[in-house]
């Protein structure tokens, strides 16, 4: 059984469909991409998936279980952490305070160690614990938001164009982060719109158009696809 399994979902806004019936799935250990064009309808399908948005006809299983009428928050409580597209921080809380905030529905007593764990994966956070998010860079807000959804200890977690707008040496550490957190056993789905980035991280990867799933299948075979490689790499065919 996948730990994530999306079927014919849709999402409309108005009379406009921007995800036409999607079917995808991610299984547990796994990093799975979703990659397409501005607009393609890669962040309203993930923000289906964390009940972020309503959808249309489709379904949503995580863990076996129909997520059908779980808001947000208790797709979270769940294990499901999604780092929104823009990072979502609070501006006006410190990093430490933004941190504690992404613990707020747990009772163990492991959160402190926790938090030093997000500390070692970023370290300029530590020096910046008590700066206001506000103050931070891009790449600082951006770790911030990724160790925030850490913080709930997902088992899923779900980016959403985590490079946007970062320098390229912000963006090559934050998918080492990515990668190191996918080996200590947390399961991801990346919507990326740097397509080379993105299959080189994954292990498998989707293509989305217009709202509907073109292309899957290995990362490595796409990233070799002449499709995908004229399209998204800026490459001949």
């Amino acid at each position: 059984m996948s730990l994530l399994e999306v079927s014919g979902l849709e999402v409309r806004y108005g009379g406009i469909r921007a995800v036409k019936g999607i079917d995808l799935h991610v299984e547990e250990g796994e990093l799975v991409c979703l990659i397409g064009a501005n607009g393609a309808g890669k962040s309203s399908a993930l923000r289906a998936v964390s009940g972020m948005l309503p959808t249309a006809p489709g379904a949503v299983r995580y863990g076996g279980r129909d997520m059908a009428g779980l808001r947000a928050f208790e797709r979270a409580r769940a294990g499901l952490a999604m780092v929104p597209e823009g990072r979502g921080i609070f501006p006006q809380l410190t990093v430490d305070e933004n941190l504690g905030m992404g613990a707020y529905a747990r009772r163990d007593d492991r959160v402190a160690a926790d938090r030093e764990h997000v500390f070692a994966l970023f370290p300029r956070l530590m020096e910046r614990r008590r700066q206001t998010g506000g103050t931070l860079s891009g790449g600082e807000q951006q770790m911030l938001a990724i160790g925030r959804a850490l913080m709930s200890r997902p088992k899923l977690l779900l980016l959403d164009e985590p490079s946007m707008g970062l320098a390229p040496i912000v963006v090559q550490r934050i998918f080492e982060v990515v990668r190191r957190v996918n080996a200590e056993g947390v399961t991801v789905l990346l919507v990326e719109q740097n397509a080379r980035a993105a299959l080189a991280l994954a292990g498998r990867g989707y293509v989305i158009e217009s709202g509907a799933i073109s292309l899957s299948g290995a990362a490595r075979e796409l990233l070799d696809n002449p499709q995908v490689r004229a399209a998204y790499l800026g490459e001949a065919a």
